[in-house]
This record gives structure tokens, sequence and C-alpha cells, in this order.
């Protein structure tokens, strides 16, 4: 067997949010802990890492965090040796870099990493080659996925054992919660994050929630729905660690936007959580807890037919009632032309919870048997297809 190629570049460009990043800062941290290659990934613009690793992010020249060299993306570049280049998200790479590889007498292994999708197509699509246009060099776009002949999912080594003890050790969550400023969650409410684009129907969600019958304790990452909470509350949104709104049987916090493992530790507390994009959907499934989902807004609806696709794939083990309620409610949450309001649509949707409890568990574990992503891409490299 070949050795794995050890010296790995990754190309990430921040168009919006933190998602594209999100997914970069994750793969680049498994290949570093997990397989011992040397990672650098190349991040335009860098601030917004900061969120995810603290640390991290600025133009404070390069800096190191997890076993990873992270560069702000400038042009030109330094001349680099990468034996294999990651473009995340057909982000480009820098035209003197291009050429670089190209005079190189073993070009570097390149491969496109694809946005996540469940629709059929991508089984097809996933590891096709791809010649340059100008340049004798070959790109192979790896396509993450639900199935086994996609290119799968971001997991850790160990995530769902580190996952379970802490949902066992009662002192861990509560310091959770008291490091979020939130109070530990009461055995007569239903505690949920709330994690979503600008343009979710939140107002509409909340009254259903302070309109219900059961006491709801919603957590929000500061920064997040902002103006939605501002217009159902008719004041300023809470900030972290400040007084919660309340009205009927709801309460919302506001807790900081916390790093990407802290991120896990909160979806695994959580009763139900609001996701959105790729990397908190991701984790979401591996939190195995009922989650609702909002692709981020494409045009032409391109997102609805991505939402259909996966609903198709996760409700296949839901009973017909259960993988109706789940359809129409992701279906509201969503703005699809075609959804009924939000208030009938949630209270169906909590009324086959306890369903889905049981489904989260067991879709996790299936997702787990499924090809995973960087290690996938390792051994693709490893064998130079």
């Amino acid at each position: 067997m070949t050795d794995v190629p050890s010296r790995w570049d990754i190309f990430c460009k921040v168009v919006d949010n933190f998602g594209d990043v999100g997914v970069s800062w994750r793969l680049a941290r498994i290949l570093a802990a997990e397989h011992g290659i040397d990672v650098t990934l190349w991040l335009d613009p860098r601030d917004a890492l900061g969120r995810l690793e603290p640390g991290l992010g600025g133009d404070d020249g390069v800096q190191h965090a997890r076993g990873v060299t992270v560069r702000r993306w400038t042009d030109p570049l330094p001349d680099d040796d990468a034996c294999v280049v990651i473009e995340a998200f057909g982000c480009g790479l820098p035209d003197g870099y291009l050429h670089a590889m190209a005079a190189r007498a073993s070009p570097p292994r390149w491969f496109i990493l694809e946005y996540l999708s469940a629709e059929p197509w991508v089984d097809g699509a996933h590891g096709l080659a791809s010649p340059h246009p100008r340049l004798p060099l070959s790109r192979r776009f790896w396509f993450p996925g639900f199935t086994a002949t996609c290119g799968g999912l971001l997991r850790e080594r160990g995530l769902f054992g580190a996952r379970d003890a802490f949902r066992r050790a009662a002192p861990a969550q509560a310091s959770l919660w008291t490091s979020l400023g939130a109070p530990v969650p009461a055995a007569s409410e239903t505690r949920v994050s709330l994690f979503c684009y600008p343009d979710a129907p939140v107002p509409a969600l909340l009254d259903a929630w302070a309109g219900g019958d059961r006491a709801v304790v919603c957590v929000v990452p500061q920064g997040v729905a902002v103006q939605a909470l501002e217009r159902w509350s008719g004041r300023a949104a809470p900030h972290a660690g400040g007084a919660p709104l309340t009205r009927g049987r709801l309460a919302v916090h506001a807790v900081p936007f916390v790093a990407q493992d802290d991120y896990d530790r909160l979806l695994w507390a959580c009763d139900l959580n609001f996701v959105r994009g790729e990397d908190s959907f991701v984790r979401a499934q591996w939190a195995a807890r009922p989650f609702v989902w909002q692709p981020y807004p494409q045009s032409g609806a391109a997102h609805l037919a991505k939402l259909a696709a996966f609903a198709d794939r996760y409700a296949a083990g839901l009973d017909p009632a259960s993988a109706a309620a789940v359809r129409r409610f992701w279906k509201a949450w969503n703005g699809h032309p075609e959804a009924d309001p939000i208030g009938p649509a949630w209270l169906e949707f909590a009324r086959v919870r306890p369903d889905l409890l049981k489904h989260g568990p067991a879709w996790a574990a299936h997702l787990a048997t499924l090809p995973d992503l960087a290690a996938g891409l390792v051994e693709a490299a490893r064998n130079g297809v």
C-alpha cells in the first residue's frame, strides 16, 4: 500500500455565513488529528474562523491550532509543496498557484469538495474527473452524501462515545448551561436550539410555542434571528447572559456563538434542534435528536428540491404519519409555496416527536455505516484516484 501524501492544502472562500469555513475547518482538523497530515487551510477572509475556533481569525500572519496551519489567502501565494489540494465548494484556485501545480514533475492530486445533497444525481457525479481547460491538470469532484456510492459525511472517531458519555453526565450538562448563561432544563419543558437564516418564519413559530400547552425554552446563538426576535417582541433582541424574552409558555435565551465542540454539546443537550446549511445540519444528525433543517436559500427554489430529497431518505424509516408530519413542518419552516401555516404544522410535528426520538439513533447509526468523508479522501489520495 502506498503512503498517504503528507502535505495538504485546503482553499476556502467564505461566501456567506459560516457553512463553508465550518466544513473546511472540521475537515482540516480531522485530517490532522486522525490521519497525521500536515494541513494548511487558506481562507479568504479569515475573520469568520474566529467564531468557530477562538484565538484564530483576523490578519495576524500564520496561525496554528489543533495541528492545522491557517493562512490568509493572498495573491500571489508563497511557493508550496502540497501533495494534495482541496478546493472547497468550487471556490477556484489562484492562477499563479495553478501554474505552479502544472509546472511540477508530479502535480498534486486535486479534489473539488462539493456541497452536500441527498439528490439522486449526486451518486453518478461523485468521483468524476475533469481536465483543466487550459493546463495539464485534472481535478476530481468529491460529493458528500447519504449513500455508499457518495463521498460520505465528516465524522470524528469516538464521536458517538463522547456524545453518549455527555448525556450520562448530569454535571457536564449543567456546566454547559452555566457557561452559556442559560438555566438547566426542567423535566416539564422542551429545550430547543434555534440556528436559522434571516428569512425563517421565526415569529409565527414563537407564537405557536408561546400559546402551546408545554413550556418551551429556546436558546438562540448571539446574532441569529435578531430582526425576527425584535419584530416578535417589540423590543431589542436578548443578549447572551441577559434576561430572556418571555411570553406565555415560551422563554427565549440568547447564548454565545460557541466553538464547534461546544456546539456539538449544545445539540446533544437539547430535545429539538433547528439547524441550517451544511455543517450544523450534519452535526444535528450525529446528535441523534429530532431536528428541523433549513437549507441555504437558492434561486429557482433549488434548496426546496434538496429539502425534499433529504426528507425522502430521512423519513423512509418512519411510519407514514410521522413521515408526513416531518415533511409538512419542514416545508412550512422553509417557506414552501404549498406549505401549511406553521402553527398547525408545528402541532402535528410535536405530536410525533416521541417517534422521532426513537428514529434519531437508528438514523445516526445507519449513517455511520456509510463512508467517512475525510477517510475517503485520504484513501483516494493514497491510491491516486
